[in-house]
């Protein structure tokens, strides 16, 4: 694994290389979740980059601008530097491992941002492999700052039931800071934008949808996107992580069949 630095000096991004132990034509640039979620998810794709470099996939994980170890406050973050983000770092890759077929692999919001990423145009995946994508951007945001109120509970012996009241009164309260991640007024607009429209994909690009059978978002989106003859294959996935909560009994640190489904998905 080799930490680095790369990009333009003026958005520099860090990301680290699994160098495959083997030969193969392939290679997987991962799109992390972002905030608190990319925390959850991180030691999941640690293990999943090694696992695939086993295998002989060369694998790039990185940190969007303003985000993990990458210059930046989080405050700065937005999708749109984020999207161009993604394509420097596929460059990256590219420029790492030459001919390799490069996947990428992105889950939760970063799933969304790979979408973005692929249709503009400026960098062509051989395929993209979104895990619980989000499509809904009110509800995303809404159920950040139902989690983000859960947190206060917990952490406070005596919780102000205030908080309770503003969450469902205001659609406002609560969206300057989510989980421990300060969030821009362009982020928020842009995540209330982010609709199902906005995320029409291409038939450029093979595109495999592993989303909860509960989530209906998700599941709707992935069938429209399939009656519109792009080139989508929608398969319905649980698995036990819970993206904003800390392991539990029951929702490891690195779940098993995540790991397993991953892994066979990035080698079909």
């Amino acid at each position: 694994m080799t930490p680095m630095l790369f990009g333009p000096p003026s958005r520099q991004l860090f990301g680290l290389f699994h160098a495959p132990e083997r030969d193969s034509n392939l290679a997987v640039l991962i799109c992390m979740p972002i905030g608190q979620e990319a925390i959850r998810a991180h030691r999941l794709f640690r293990v999943l980059a090694d696992r695939l470099a086993r295998s002989g996939i060369a694998v790039l994980r990185f940190d969007y601008h303003g985000t993990g170890d990458s210059p930046g406050e989080d405050i700065s973050g937005e999708l749109e530097g984020w999207r161009r983000d993604v394509c420097t770092a596929h460059e990256e890759l590219h420029r790492r491992v030459g001919a390799r077929r490069i996947l990428w692999l992105g889950a939760r919001l970063g799933a969304s941002v790979a979408v973005l990423a692929a249709k503009s145009g400026h960098c062509d995946p051989a395929r993209l492999i979104l895990w619980d994508p989000i499509v809904d951007g009110v509800r995303y945001l809404d159920s950040l700052r139902a989690s983000h109120v859960d947190a206060l509970e917990r952490s406070f012996c005596v919780p102000d039931p205030a908080w309770r009241r503003r969450l469902s009164k205001d659609s406002d309260a609560f969206t300057e800071e989510l989980l421990g991640f300060a969030v821009s007024p362009i982020l928020r607009q842009q995540l209330r934008s982010l609709t199902p429209k906005s995320l029409r994909l291409t038939a450029l690009h093979q595109t495999t949808v592993l989303a909860d059978a509960e989530d209906r978002a998700a599941q709707e989106w992935a069938r429209e996107e399939i009656e519109r003859r792009m080139p989508v294959t929608l398969s319905s996935f649980q698995h036990p992580l819970i993206w904003t909560s800390d392991p539990q009994p029951n929702n490891a640190m690195v779940p098993a069949e995540a790991l397993q489904r991953l892994t066979a998905e990035a080698h079909d």
